[in-house]
């Protein structure tokens, strides 16, 4: 089945210093067919007041990745790593058997914009870990660029579960492929950009499920950034976690 969760179909959070739309259920919104899909648990696309931002809060069992796409975040943890994640850096924070953290914008005058996505882990427990990078230049990364996977090595950032995770900048006029396989699963983020896939069009912000069926190519109307999710059709842990 290939589905297209529109941009302005997203959950909404809106508080005093949080704007935030949630692809799928997170927070006060809840979609029972909006639960995620495959590994993929939570995707939000935050926006943040300067000076504010989220305190320190638990998580367990869970891959959190987070891209800043402008503005910057303070990171504190109960592992002691303080840091500040700017744009087009990538942060990922595997929270195992248990974490404690703080993201809260880091400028006193400029808003932060960022992407927040929750991976659900094939196994509990184990030690939680941190790691950042810097996102790759938009001009070297014109197809799908690998920047997390669950296999050693592979990529910049070491995730716990059979996804991988790639990023495109692609320009008007290209047609980036999407490489759906046996036992596989798809989920296309539009980050920035115009796109059609099949006849629809895909804006920012608009995310593109794929199961087993074959699909055609993303083709860009406009230059654009995009994620791709690309997981196992059996992700090993079936609970939710935090």
């Amino acid at each position: 089945m290939v589905l297209i969760h529109e941009n302005m179909s997203r959950g909404r959070t809106q508080s005093g210093w949080l704007d935030a739309w949630h692809t799928f259920s997170f927070g006060g919104f809840r979609d029972p067919a909006r639960m995620g899909y495959a590994a993929l648990r939570v995707l939000n696309e935050d926006r943040v007041v300067p000076g504010a931002g989220f305190s320190e809060h638990g998580h367990s069992d869970m891959d959190i990745l987070t891209m800043v796409l402008s503005g910057r975040l303070r990171h504190t943890d109960t592992l002691g790593n303080e840091a500040e994640i700017a744009a087009g850096e990538l942060q990922l924070m595997s929270a195992g058997r248990g974490i404690r953290h703080a993201e809260m914008n880091a400028s006193g005058s400029e808003p932060a914009h960022v992407l927040q996505i929750w991976l659900i882990p094939d196994t509990t427990g184990g030690a939680p870990t941190y790691q950042q990078v810097k996102l790759p230049a938009p001009e070297t990364v014109r197809d799908w660029t690998l920047l997390a996977s669950g296999k050693d090595g592979e990529a910049p950032l070491r995730l716990l579960s059979d996804t991988r995770v790639s990023i495109a900048a692609p320009l008007a006029g290209d047609a980036t492929a999407l490489p759906l396989a046996d036992g596989r699963r798809l989920f296309v983020h539009l980050v920035e950009g115009i796109a059609t896939v099949e006849g629809e069009r895909l804006v920012a912000g608009d995310g593109l499920q794929v199961g087993e069926e074959e699909i055609g190519d993303l083709l860009w109307q406009t230059d654009g950034r995009a994620l791709l999710f690309d997981m196992s059709a059996r992700p090993g842990v079936s609970r939710v976690a935090g």
